[in-house]
């Protein structure tokens, strides 16, 4: 069983990996936001690997994959939004210069 599951757990660690590199180093606070939802579905590919192909399969993995899903959702739509007002305020997505809350 557990050879049937590496290349799901593969792609998710790269993906991971990927998603943790562009919210590290890029400036773009919209790239953050894609690579946080890069690593979120990281996460999503490893719940249902593990809930289709574990020791004892269930849909337990894949009912927190839906939920994950839904929270990556409302996560995006509320960064979009405070990313839009921000912008509209300073007039940069740059996130070096979002350090402050009250200007």
């Amino acid at each position: 069983m557990a050879g049937m599951a590496t290349p799901y757990l593969t792609l998710a660690a790269i993906l991971f990996c990927i998603g943790l590199y562009g919210a590290l180093t890029k400036k773009n606070a919209v790239i953050v936001l894609l690579s946080i939802e890069l690593m979120l579905n990281a996460v999503n590919i490893n719940l249902v690997a593990f809930s289709k192909l574990g020791v004892h399969p269930s849909l337990t993995g894949q009912i927190f994959s839906l939920f994950n899903i839904t929270i990556a959702a409302a996560e995006a739509a509320v960064g979009i939004a405070i990313l839009i007002a921000l912008y509209r305020n300073k007039g940069t997505t740059d996130v070096n210069e979002m350090d402050s809350l009250k200007r």
